[in-house]
């Protein structure tokens, strides 16, 4: 096998015109992703972490090549997917599928999950007849559903089940990377720990490449294996799990970890809370210099005029503050993320 990344991103970026008026004219241009880069090897989690609004899902559509980046690389399996011609993408959406956050409008009301699952096998020429509904039924048993949801209806399902269903249709057709976007944040709790679990499994199963989209970096840390941390449509820390989790060094990150929750009452007492002053600032008029000096603790004169580059602070881990020495220094045990 291959040592080279499953997922190069290099310098992602994707705007949107922002129109208004009567004749509906450009009046601005959103940068939802601002030169994003990260890699993604093969049968390797990557989290991608961040408030709602980050980019975090404009990202995932970008590299499922459901909307146009503006400009950067995507590259899969060596294959460069910006500018890659419409018949030759079909083929590549093999390799990838994604998995949106609601089941419930992902899935066509109207068609049995049978029909749902085989699909896919039929524009991909994969099976048709009864080796297509034989793949459909084993991949039913994979994600933990019985032969007979085959011939139900998405609405006989729960939420939890649906989504299942969503993966399942996800992984019929043996692809390589598979994205998930916010997979979890429309279940229950109790569900969600299942999910989590399942694709923990499937991932080990199938050995495919995982890129993880969540906003809870509890949830994050325990199927990733790297996290990438997100702010205003760039990447600010990435790193192993626990060097992000237990050595956070950038401000964003360090409030991220400080706002979940503990099972222990006695932590969850006396560690400190990092509360971040104002809101996010909108796309359209980012702030100049740092993106987060508008809410950080530690900005300074430089924070509001340079903006940080990533750098490597240790091996594999990577962070975009002018000031990580010093904040790393002084950081608090009260900035871990509960196990």
């Amino acid at each position: 096998m291959s040592d080279a990344p499953l997922l190069e991103i290099s310098d992602l970026t994707v705007e949107y015109p922002v129109r208004g008026g009567p004749l509906r004219r450009v009046q601005g241009t959103v940068n939802a992703v601002d030169g994003v880069s990260f890699g993604l090897a093969r049968a390797q989690t990557l989290g991608l972490v961040g408030e709602s609004g980050c980019g975090k899902s404009t990202t995932a559509r970008a590299i499922a090549m459901l909307v146009q980046p503006t400009g950067g690389s995507i590259r899969l399996d060596g294959t460069e997917l910006v500018g890659l011609p419409t018949k030759a993408t079909r083929q590549m959406r093999r390799k990838m599928q994604i998995v949106f956050q609601d089941p419930q409008s992902s899935l066509d009301p109207r068609m049995k999950v049978g029909s749902t699952l085989v699909e896919p096998l039929l524009i991909h020429r994969i099976a048709r007849g009864t080796e297509a509904r034989e793949r459909a039924r084993s991949m039913l048993s994979a994600v933990g559903l019985e032969p007979d949801a085959l011939e139900r209806f998405p609405h006989e399902f729960s939420g939890g089940q649906r989504q299942r269903i969503a993966i399942a249709r996800a992984l019929v057709v043996s692809p390589e990377l598979l994205i998930c976007d916010e997979p979890v944040s429309s279940l229950d709790v109790s569900v969600q720990a299942q999910i989590i679990n399942l694709l923990a499994d499937l991932q080990e199963e199938f050995r495919i490449g995982l890129l993880f989209i969540a906003h809870d970096l509890a949830v994050v840390r325990h199927i990733s294996s790297r996290i990438a941390v997100m702010y205003l449509g760039q990447i600010v820390e990435l790193g192993e799990t626990d060097q992000v989790c237990l050595s956070p060094l950038h401000p964003y990150t360090r409030s991220l970890i400080s706002a979940v929750p503990s099972p222990d009452p006695a932590y969850e007492r006396t560690r400190q809370r990092i509360v971040l002053r104002g809101d996010v600032p909108s796309p359209l008029d980012p702030p100049t210099g740092c993106r987060f000096h508008t809410r950080c603790p530690y900005a300074r004169e430089r924070c509001r005029s340079e903006q940080p580059l990533l750098a490597e602070a240790h091996p594999g881990h990577i962070v975009a503050c002018h000031f990580w020495r010093e904040i790393a220094a002084g950081k608090s045990s009260g900035t871990e993320v509960p196990a």
